[in-house]
């Protein structure tokens, strides 16, 4: 596994994982309530394995931009993954993360850059290691 990389290995693809995690997952919101994540945590696995997802209603605003937040989020959760990376191998956990923005759309931000992601992600990165 690459340190800065995103393998498929690393991402929730299927509907009925998206599924698991939201029914038994836990919320937790970024300080200023503008992004959410759920994330599961299966303990004593044969594998350590850390996968993350990025979703963005429809409701939230035009294609451009959803796809736009996805990739802001996706980097940001690519280059600090190393945050709970040390857990994930020293305790063999399967940590599965669903990401998504709450209070932000096309018409409040319209010109969002990753400086405004960036913490946000990481911050509940630390709130995932803290839970845990």
């Amino acid at each position: 596994m690459k340190q800065f990389g995103l393998s498929k290995k690393e991402r929730i693809k299927r509907k009925k994982e998206f599924d698991f995690v939201f029914s038994n997952g836990e919320y937790l919101f970024s300080p200023d309530k503008t992004f959410k994540a759920v994330f599961y945590v299966l303990k004593e696995t044969e594998e350590a394995v850390l996968q993350a997802a990025f979703a963005v209603s429809k409701k939230a605003g035009i294609a451009v931009w959803r796809n736009r937040v996805k990739r802001l989020m996706r980097e940001s959760f690519r280059l600090n993954k190393n945050i709970l990376l040390p857990l994930v191998a020293e305790k063999k956990y399967r940590i599965q993360i669903i990401f998504s923005p709450l209070s932000i759309n096309y018409k409040n931000s319209k010109n969002i850059c990753l400086k405004n992601v960036m913490p946000q992600i990481v911050d509940i990165m630390n709130q995932i290691k803290e839970k845990i």
